[in-house]
């Protein structure tokens, strides 16, 4: 009986693991078909290769957002847009056709830009909870960050979910929260800062402007520059360009003169940006730009993290490291920057904007500043260079003009061109050395191409000096109706000869030749004296130039007057001039 019942279980055994792998294998079959059932939201989470992974605490799958980057800046500074990238986030069903609130975070790099949009993250993820800034023992993830004084992010990444919003109107919109490289690293030029910062702020419906301690004049003078450069790529429009600008002053010392928090900020940036009369014109043409580039302009004071967050190379986000004060104030900038009441759609000349049609712009924009229309923007040192060698090149050539004015100008009388040439060389000279004598920005390296350039300009002046000096000429002047009354006469000599040798074909077309030059010269007379029809009397005299000077090089003319005097004797030889009959004396005589 035991017998039996061991061969049973050994038949039962066998037959489970005959058919276990089997049935394993269709069931995976069948899951893998099925849609994905997860009832799970997008969850935070830091940099991952795959846009997809699965997680080591779940046993559904999840799927996990993050950064993404979407516009590179390449190694030779130009620019790359991830456009997979980007419609693979922004074209997904759920919110292609949502009216969009893109929030940007820009500024100088190293000063928390990453660490403060993480913050965002985690509001625009427990919004609804009364804590949503989490465990005070929980590291902060997100977008990448981290301390020291080395960039982090490059380029501008977004975060890979869009985040759906009902705003009190009832309308639903997308949230997309854009992280920004930090302007004025070691290893961008400034055109790579102000092509991230405009971009940015083109397509962002509110900017976040980060600071650190205060709102200095150079932070003013920059934010000048990276606007006005995106307006450059934008249609024009009597609409401000840019939508709402923050100013988020981060580690705000002054509290007993402006509280943290935005009402003292409001107050703080009235005074930082009033423009009075008795301010020097840059300063009020600085503030004047903002106010008009801007249709909301506010500001935020926070406090300082602590020296943990600041000196601290393991910090990792944790709340319990970071200063009271500084969670207190940031509990409140979070919710007043991303509050459904306080989201601004997107708007381009007055119409909202989808994620569908942000993508066409992001396109559109990148394009603009992967070519070579606009002008590459310049340093405070280069423009400068660059003014205090045009000025002196201007100062140089203006001497040079006096001077040759003095010598050829106005009422002058007319000056042999050898001795012009020769002026010209000593006034050059002197030019240069005035040039080269003005201390100047940049080096000797940066000013040579200006003193090519003064040397360029006074050339073209001495050409018109010759001229100028030229047209004082008597016999200069009278060169055109010179030339024409030469070709008049011999067309007419050769018309004779040539006729009566019986060379008809060759007589009427000296004919010709002389009727067209006499109405030439006739024309040429009436445009000196009625001053119409300049262009025409300007090819006139340059063809009778050409002649003149065609004549002069070969010695045409010696030889046109060599044949119309052969031509004379041989009239002369056929028409003899008949001979006067002898008088009686001579008679007589013979």
């Amino acid at each position: 009986m035991s017998e039996a019942r061991s061969a049973l279980g050994d038949a039962i055994l066998g037959w489970i693991f005959e058919f276990l792998p089997l049935l394993c294998r269709s069931l995976l079959t069948v899951q893998s078909k099925a849609p994905n059932p997860s009832p799970f939201p997008a969850l935070p989470g830091s940099f991952a290769d795959k846009a997809y992974e699965w997680s080591s605490e779940e046993e559904e799958s999840v799927r996990k957002a993050g950064p993404v980057q979407v516009l590179i800046v390449k190694d030779d500074h130009s620019f790359e847009l991830d456009e997979a990238a980007l419609n693979r986030i922004l074209l997904s069903e759920a919110v292609r056709d949502k009216e969009v609130v893109a929030v940007s975070v820009a500024g100088a790099f190293r000063k928390g830009k990453s660490f403060l949009m993480d913050f965002m993250l985690r509001y625009m993820y427990n919004k609804e909870a009364v804590d949503w800034v989490g465990d005070y023992n929980e590291p902060l993830t997100g977008f990448s960050w981290r301390g020291g004084s080395e960039r982090e992010t490059t380029g501008i990444q977004i975060w890979s979910e869009v985040f759906l919003v009902d705003k009190p109107d009832g309308t639903k919109v997308a949230v997309l929260l854009m992280d920004t490289q930090g302007t004025f690293d070691s290893q961008s030029t400034l055109r790579d800062s102000a092509t991230v910062f405009a971009l940015s702020t083109m397509i962002s419906s509110i900017q976040v402007y980060n600071l650190s301690q205060n709102v200095q004049e150079d932070d003013l003078q920059h934010l000048q520059l990276f606007t006005e450069y995106g307006r450059l790529a934008m249609e024009e429009t009597f609409q401000k360009p840019f939508q709402s600008l923050i100013f988020l002053v981060r580690d705000w010392s002054f509290p007993y003169e402006f509280s943290y928090g935005s009402d003292g900020g409001a107050r703080f940036l009235e005074k930082r940006l009033k423009v009075s009369g008795n301010q020097h014109e840059e300063l009020q043409n600085v503030r004047k730009h903002i106010h008009s580039c801007f249709t909301k302009i506010s500001c935020f004071l926070l406090p300082h993290p602590g020296l943990k967050v600041a000196t601290n190379p393991n910090f990792d986000g944790k709340l319990k490291e970071i200063d009271d004060e500084f969670i207190k104030n940031l509990k409140i900038l979070i919710p007043w920057l991303l509050s459904p009441e306080n989201l601004d759609v997107k708007e381009i000349n007055g119409n909202h904007i989808t994620c569908r049609g942000l993508v066409e712009y992001f396109k559109a924009y990148i394009k603009i500043y992967q070519g070579e229309e606009l002008p590459h923007p310049k340093s405070m040192l280069q423009a400068t260079a660059e003014a205090n060698n045009l000025a002196a090149v201007a100062t140089a050539k203006d001497t040079y003009s006096k001077r040759m004015e003095e010598v050829c100008g106005g009422d002058k009388p007319f000056l042999a061109p050898s001795d012009l040439q020769a002026k010209h060389a000593e006034l050059k000279d002197e030019a240069v050395r005035l040039f080269r004598g003005v201390k100047k920005m940049g080096g000797e390296e940066f000013s040579r191409r200006y003193l090519q350039q003064l040397e360029a300009e006074i050339d073209e002046l001495y050409i018109q000096y010759i001229k100028h000096n030229d047209s004082k000429n008597i016999f200069h002047a009278a060169r055109t109706p010179a030339t024409l009354f030469v070709v008049i006469f011999i067309t007419y000599v050769l018309a004779g000869v040539t006729g009566f040798i019986g060379l008809d074909i060759i007589a009427s077309l000296c004919n010709m030749i002389l009727g067209l030059t006499l109405i030439t010269l006739c024309t040429w007379a009436y445009i000196r004296y009625s001053g119409e029809y300049r262009e025409l009397g300007a090819v006139i005299d340059q063809v009778a130039a050409a002649l003149w000077d065609q004549g002069s090089t070969n010695e045409a003319l010696y030889k046109l007057y060599s044949a119309a005097a052969t031509h004379r004797h041989l009239y002369h030889h056929a028409f003899p001039a008949p001979r006067a009959e002898p008088d009686a004396a001579d008679r007589k005589q013979l």
